[in-house]
Parts: structure tokens; C-alpha cells; sequence
């Protein structure tokens, strides 16, 4: 167990490399060879992040030498990476001991309803396997290592079915795509998935929605000549408006009033402009939204929380609009931005001058009511 000195630290979002391998053990060896060419399907299609002719001109122009493979990793080394706990669930304990961190909601670096959809015979199989291979990796201590069961939402009656063999195998997070029109499928406020959403509130599950790669950005990915993508990678986060407003404005919480959705790794900021704007559409501007009742900023507050690392004024973005129960810290272990081994230091710097109460709920409270965590100490 966890020796956690001072107020707890949960951490609301975390990562794990689930490999393709341990999803295969899990899945019967007739399905192995479809899975594999799903699997291979994806990988060709998603956005080039390597060189482009963009990123080689621009290196000409300011003078610097060719690079024949720039990527978003490029040069960028920092404590947590290579770190064995990204993908040992031992070592991922002993580092969130280093870091005293109590607890973590924990999402796979791959999106796996990317590609299961893809699987021609045994995707259903292969997205069982996939989940029992991240339940493998979290039973080394479930009460620490929460991870979400991936949803695959081309099939609304699987995806039901997979959400109740999720909550009866004590799962306490789902994960959906944050953009269903990625897949061909569509949006979030369409009554196809009625049926998926009443599943969720009757299990009380949160439905997280992991920010990453948006391939209507692809152009833009292409586009960026700087070598990290660093045009592209803060766009990613902020086109998620787009997602929050299907939920809102699109009517999902007004029909379905007690669903809880995790925005992971958004940022704060932008939101409490974006709900601002929101409210002052339907105050001031007189735009309609048919399928909602009461402002954006009301649904809100009741049904979504976001993620944030380190970021300045989360605590007056959250009294001016968010709200203080709705935003949750994270330390994004083991990514560049990741405030491990540190976190305490960084959560000190932040929350220096905030009430107990309030950062309490930050840090800890929040996190623990929206995956029901026990204690360290009652666990």
C-alpha cells in the first residue's frame, strides 16, 4: 500500500502500454491473424507525423540542417519516460509510491476502438480481449490502478453488452472515442445510442473521452513544419468544443440526466471562455438550442468533468465558471508534460494559497466520487 504523507493525490489521468501481445493472449488463436490485419489496417491510415515537405522547407529556410524523420518525440527527454511502470503494473505501483500518488485513472496509449471496428471475423472477441488485457494489468492492485474499459460504439448492442460485463467485473471507468464521426458513425446526440446511454446510468459508471489524435486535423498535422508539430498538438485539445457541445447543446444530458463524462486532458482555460460564450449565446445572441432546457453552462456543471496537469489559474478558471467539483488534477504519467517524480511539489506550487477544502477536492475528492475510490486506509 501506498505511503501517502500530507492530503491524498489521485491522479486523474495516467498511461499504460497495453501491447499488442498481451491482448492476443487473451483472444482465441483463430481470431489472432484478423486481428493482426486490423491492426495493421489502422496503422496505415492514421496522419504521417514523420517528415513532410512543409517541415523540410521550413528547417531550409531557417537554416538549419535536413531531418529526415522530425517527429512530436523528438528531443524530448524527461524523468518518467522509458519508465518500466508504463507498462509493469509492479513497477507502476512503486513509481506512484515514489510519487506518492494514492490512486490513478489509468488510460492505454492505444485507442483501441480505432482499429477494432476493423477486425473483420472476432471483433467482438478481440475487444473482450482487449479490456481483460487492461483488467490484467490493473488487478495487481484494482483499488490503485483504475483503467477503462474501451467501448466500441459502431455496434450500440455490443457496446451494451460490454458495459455490463464491465460493471460486473467491478470495472469503474468507461472510455468512449471523443469523436464518433471519425468512425463513420454518428454523433453523440442521435437516439441510436439510447440504448448505451440508459446502460451507463444504470451501472453509474463515468464515460471518459481521452483527447488524441483528431483526424480532422490531419491536414493541419501535414501542414506544421515545426518539428514537434507544436502548431498542431494544442489544436488537438482545443477542438474538443466540438465534442462538448454534441454532448450539450446536442440534448444527451437533458434526456439522460445523471450520466458523468470525463474530458481527459483538455485543459481548463479555453473551456470556461468556450461556456461563457455558451451561456452568452442563448442570453444575449439569441441562438436556439431546441434540444436543451436550461443554459449549456447548467448541463455543465451537473455532467462533465476535465482533467488538467499543470496549469496556471486552474483554480480561478474553476470559481469563475467550471466549478470546483468538476476539475480534477493529473499527473499524465509517464508523458513529457508529466509532473512525476515531483507531483507533490508541483500540486504545492499550484494549490499554495487554495482552502483546504478546495483542494482537497482538486487533488482527491473529486476523483475519488467520480470513480468511487475507497481510501488508502479503509481499502
Amino acid at each position: 500500500m501506498a505511503t501517502v504523507s500530507k492530503e491524498r493525490l489521485i491522479s486523474s489521468d495516467d498511461h499504460v502500454d497495453i501491447s499488442h501481445d498481451s491482448v492476443k493472449k487473451h483472444l482465441a488463436a483463430r481470431f489472432h491473424d484478423d486481428y493482426d490485419q486490423g491492426v495493421a489496417i489502422f496503422a496505415n491510415s492514421v496522419m504521417p507525423m514523420a517528415s513532410s515537405e512543409a517541415n523540410q522547407r521550413w528547417r531550409e529556410q531557417q537554416g538549419l540542417p535536413a531531418d529526415p524523420s522530425p517527429t512530436m518525440a523528438t528531443d524530448r527527454k524527461h524523468p518518467a519516460s522509458g519508465r518500466t511502470g508504463h507498462t509493469d503494473p509492479h513497477q507502476r505501483l512503486k513509481d506512484m509510491d515514489t510519487d506518492e500518488v494514492e490512486a490513478s485513472a489509468t488510460y492505454c496509449e492505444v485507442s483501441a476502438f480505432r482499429y477494432l471496428y476493423l477486425i473483420k471475423h472476432g471483433w467482438r472477441e478481440s475487444t473482450r480481449a482487449f479490456n481483460d488485457a487492461l483488467a490484467e494489468f490493473a488487478a495487481v492492485d484494482p483499488n490503485r490502478l483504475i483503467v477503462s474499459y474501451q467501448i466500441p460504439i459502431h455496434d450500440v448492442d455490443v457496446a451494451v453488452d460490454e458495459v455490463k460485463r464491465a460493471a460486473a467485473e467491478g470495472c469503474k471507468s468507461l472510455q468512449l472515442p471523443v469523436f464518433p464521426a471519425e468512425l463513420g458513425v454518428p454523433d453523440y446526440w442521435d437516439k441510436r445510442y439510447d440504448p448505451l446511454w440508459t446502460a451507463v446510468q444504470d451501472v453509474d459508471l463515468p464515460i471518459c473521452c481521452h483527447i488524441g489524435m483528431n483526424t480532422a486535423l490531419d491536414d493541419l498535422a501535414r501542414r506544421d513544419p515545426t518539428p514537434q508539430k507544436g502548431i498542431f498538438v494544442p489544436c488537438v485539445p482545443l477542438s474538443s468544443a466540438e465534442a462538448l457541445g454534441m454532448w450539450i447543446m446536442g440534448g444527451v444530458f437533458e434526456r439522460f440526466p445523471h450520466l458523468k463524462v470525463v474530458f481527459v486532458e483538455p485543459g481548463l482555460g479555453w473551456v470556461s471562455w468556450w461556456l461563457y460564450i455558451a451561456d452568452d449565446f442563448v442570453l444575449r445572441q439569441g441562438y436556439e438550442f431546441p434540444a436543451i432546457r436550461e443554459l449549456p453552462s447548467h448541463y455543465f456543471r451537473r455532467n462533465v468533468y476535465l482533467t488538467f496537469i499543470d496549469e496556471p489559474d486552474a483554480v480561478r478558471h474553476a470559481h469563475d465558471r467550471l466549478g470546483v467539483e468538476n476539475v480534477m488534477w493529473s499527473s499524465d504519467y509517464p508523458h513529457p508534460v508529466s509532473s512525476w517524480p515531483n507531483s507533490r511539489a508541483v500540486v504545492e506550487k499550484m494549490f499554495h494559497d487554495v482552502n483546504d477544502h478546495e483542494r482537497e477536492l482538486l487533488v482527491s475528492s473529486n476523483a475519488a466520487r467520480v470513480w468511487k475510490l475507497e481510501s488508502a486506509s479503509s481499502a
